[in-house]
C-alpha cells in the first residue's frame, strides 16, 4: 500500500530547469501560454511541476505580458 500511495504523488520536474533557463521573456507568449489555464489564470506550482525560482519568474512575466497587451487578463469563449 506504502508503494500505492508514492506513485501517486510522482514528483514532476521543473522544465525550465532541465532546459537550463535562467530568464523568461514576457514577449515569448507561446510559452508563458502553457501555464495559464483557460480562464487565463497561473497555474500552481503543483500542477506544473515548476519549481518555486521559476514559478516566480513566471509569475512576474505573465503579469509583464498582461500589461503590455500580450495576454489578456481573461479568456473568454
Amino acid at each position: 500500500m506504502a508503494k500505492e500511495l508514492k506513485d501517486l504523488k510522482k514528483k514532476k520536474n521543473c522544465t525550465f530547469c532541465s532546459d537550463k533557463i535562467d530568464e523568461l521573456d514576457f514577449k515569448d507568449v507561446s510559452k508563458i501560454k502553457r501555464y495559464l489555464s483557460e480562464a487565463g489564470k497561473i497555474l500552481p506550482r503543483r500542477i506544473t511541476g515548476t519549481c518555486a525560482k521559476h514559478q516566480r519568474i513566471l509569475s512576474n512575466a505573465v503579469k509583464k505580458a498582461r500589461e503590455a497587451g500580450l495576454l489578456g487578463y481573461v479568456f473568454e469563449n
